[in-house]
C-alpha cells in the first residue's frame, strides 16, 4: 500500500510540473504575438534615394565648365548645340570674328539658349605679338559683332594661345578665360582618344578646351558629358565656376 502512495505522489508532482510548463510556455507565446504584431502594423518612416533618407541638407555636386573655342563652324556647331540642348547642358563659346558673319542665326540661337558667349578676337592672332592698336581692334570689332546679334557684350575673353597684353586687357574690362583639360583635339582628330584624355584628367573646377570646328570634337563632348554625367559631374557656364583658370579683370596684373 504504502508504494502506491509513493506513485501516486510522484505522478502529481510529475503532472504539477507539466502544467506549469505548459503554462510558461503558453506566456511566452502571447508576448511573442503581440509584440509581433507591434512590429507589423508600427508606422515605417519612407526611405528613398537606395536607403538613404531624404534631408534638407543639398548634396554638392563637382562641377566642370566646357568651354569650345575657334566657331561658330558653319556645320559643327548647330549639331553640337542640338545636342547640348537634348541633354540640358550650357556650354561656353569663344568666336572668332570672321567667323560669325557665316554662322549668325546660330549665334543668336547661342545667346537665346542660355550659353555663354566670349570673345577669341577677330582673326585668331596672338595679342602678345601684335601692337596695342591692331589687338584692341582685334577685341572690340569682335565684341560689336556679338552685340549686334545678342544685344549683350562679351564679359569674358581667351586671348588666343593663352597669351595677352595686360595693359590692353585692362582697358577692355573683360575677364581672362583659360583652360585646365586640353585633349590636343585639334591634332588627334579622333573623337575616343580626345574623350578618353579629357575624363580621365577631369576634376571637380576644370574648365575643358574643345573646338567645335571639328566633328569628331562635337562627338567627343558628347561623350564626355554623357559620362562625367553619370559619375556625378555638373556641367555649368564659365560664370558659374570658381577656378583659377577665370583670372577676373580686376587681378590681371597680379
Amino acid at each position: 500500500m504504502k508504494k502506491v502512495y509513493v506513485l501516486v505522489i510522484f505522478a502529481l508532482v510529475v503532472l504539477n510540473v507539466f502544467l506549469w510548463g505548459v503554462l510558461v510556455i503558453n506566456n511566452l507565446n502571447e508576448k511573442n504575438n503581440r509584440l509581433n504584431e507591434t512590429t507589423t502594423y508600427k508606422k515605417q518612416p519612407k526611405v528613398k534615394n537606395n536607403g538613404i533618407k531624404k534631408t534638407d541638407s543639398k548634396i554638392s555636386k563637382p562641377k566642370v565648365a566646357i568651354t569650345f573655342d575657334d566657331g561658330p563652324s558653319t556645320v559643327y556647331t548647330k549639331i553640337l548645340l542640338d545636342g547640348l540642348k537634348e541633354r540640358g547642358v550650357k556650354a561656353t563659346f569663344f568666336l572668332t570674328g570672321q567667323e560669325i558673319q557665316y554662322s549668325k542665326a546660330v549665334v543668336k540661337r547661342m545667346a537665346k539658349e542660355g550659353h555663354i558667349i566670349g570673345n577669341h578676337t577677330y582673326s585668331h592672332i596672338d595679342l602678345k605679338k601684335v601692337n596695342y592698336a591692331q589687338g584692341k581692334d582685334e577685341i572690340e570689332k569682335t565684341n560689336d559683332i556679338i552685340k549686334d546679334l545678342t544685344g549683350k557684350k562679351p564679359e569674358y575673353i581667351r586671348p588666343p594661345y593663352g597669351d595677352w597684353n595686360k595693359r590692353l586687357m585692362n582697358e577692355t574690362d573683360m575677364s581672362i578665360v583659360l583652360w585646365s583639360v586640353d585633349p590636343e583635339d585639334w591634332k588627334d582628330q579622333n573623337a575616343n582618344i580626345v574623350a578618353n584624355r579629357v575624363i580621365k584628367n577631369t576634376s571637380d573646377g576644370d574648365v575643358i578646351l574643345l573646338h567645335d570646328i571639328f566633328k569628331t570634337s562635337v562627338d567627343a563632348a558628347f561623350i564626355i558629358i554623357d559620362d562625367l554625367r553619370e559619375k556625378g559631374y555638373e556641367f555649368v557656364t564659365i560664370d558659374k565656376i570658381d577656378s583659377v583658370k577665370v583670372i577676373k579683370n580686376k587681378n590681371i596684373n597680379k
